[in-house]
């Protein structure tokens, strides 16, 4: 039988919190997989690029140009081991995203989630900013594709950070039927926070579906690289604005912080099958659906 909807767990991830090993970062993610199955979570989310927090113990000379490939190359042992302990606490969990090598030397900005019942999905960043395809910097190259899936009953998609502000993908998702978009992000500054929340909040009304967003919060401290910006984050999940579900559009909604939390930001039972009832039958108070705009012209004066 159908849920009613799902509960989500979204974690602020501090990249400066201390780790000195491989070990240290599984303790820390099992220990939250193990508090989020505990209190009766579906889905955990982290953020975009959570990972960064493991340069703390990587080479000490280790250059700014290497540190993509170095992260990929401790994904490939860490999150296995994720994926195996959200296994077996029964839950979803959305790895954040982490490099990945597509072919030697060809990086993506992956977002990996892992389920307890079926095989693994991932997305690849659609959008990058420019420390991503700096060449002094992480270069990394751009996905072409949204993934969409079912996992209890529900449909779902993955968007990273600056995905969610390209409002041509909604026409897209729309004709998915989505209930659910799963947002990790990372920003620097309030106004990208701003930008990606807002348009998170924006993507909920255009798609008649709930948007989970969460980026993490802090400074990371990295060996040998001291030039580090902090990230301000936060967590929320948006609804569309329909009097049915409370009007506003906020289901859960944290401020903006420089410092990530210490526990887990919870959603408990999101409405997804009421939005999708509304969805389906027409009910909604205004909703275009998969409105395009292929067939408008402009005029020019």
């Amino acid at each position: 039988m159908l849920r009613d909807g799902l509960t989500l767990a979204l974690k602020v991830v501090d990249p400066g919190f201390p780790v000195a090993s491989a070990d240290e970062v599984l303790a820390q993610l099992k220990a939250r997989i193990h508090e989020a199955a505990t209190d009766g979570a579906d889905i955990l989310v982290l953020p975009e690029y959570f990972c960064e927090q493991w340069l703390q113990y990587a080479p000490y000379d280790l250059p700014r140009t290497s540190q993509i490939a170095w992260m990929a190359e401790e994904a490939l042992q860490i999150l296995p081991a994720v994926a195996g302990a959200a296994r077996a606490a029964g839950i979803a969990l959305l790895a954040g995203t982490v490099p990945h090598a597509t072919e030697p030397g060809t990086y993506v900005n992956r977002a990996w989630m892992f389920f307890p019942d079926r095989e693994p999905v991932y997305h690849d960043k659609l959008e990058l900013i420019g420390s991503e395809t700096d060449p002094a910097c992480w270069q990394v190259v751009r996905g072409d594709s949204v993934s969409v899936f079912e996992w209890r009953g529900y449909r779902l998609a993955i968007l990273v950070c600056l995905d969610i502000e390209l409002p041509a993908l909604s026409p897209i998702l729309a004709r998915e039927d989505v209930d659910l978009v799963l947002v990790p992000s990372q920003t620097e500054m309030p106004s990208g926070f701003c930008r990606v929340f807002g348009c998170a909040r924006a993507r909920a009304i255009e798609l008649m579906a709930a948007v989970a967003v969460v980026g993490g919060a802090g400074i990371p401290v990295i060996a040998g690289d001291p030039v580090i910006p902090g990230y301000v984050g936060g967590a929320a999940v948006y609804l569309p604005c329909e009097m049915e579900l409370g009007g506003n559009g906020v289901f859960v909604e944290t401020a903006s912080m420089s410092q990530a939390p210490e526990g887990l930001v919870y959603a408990v039972d999101v409405p997804l099958a009421a939005i999708r009832a509304l969805r389906r039958s027409g009910r909604a108070e205004v909703w275009p659906g998969s409105w395009d705009g292929a067939h408008i012209q402009v005029r020019r004066y």
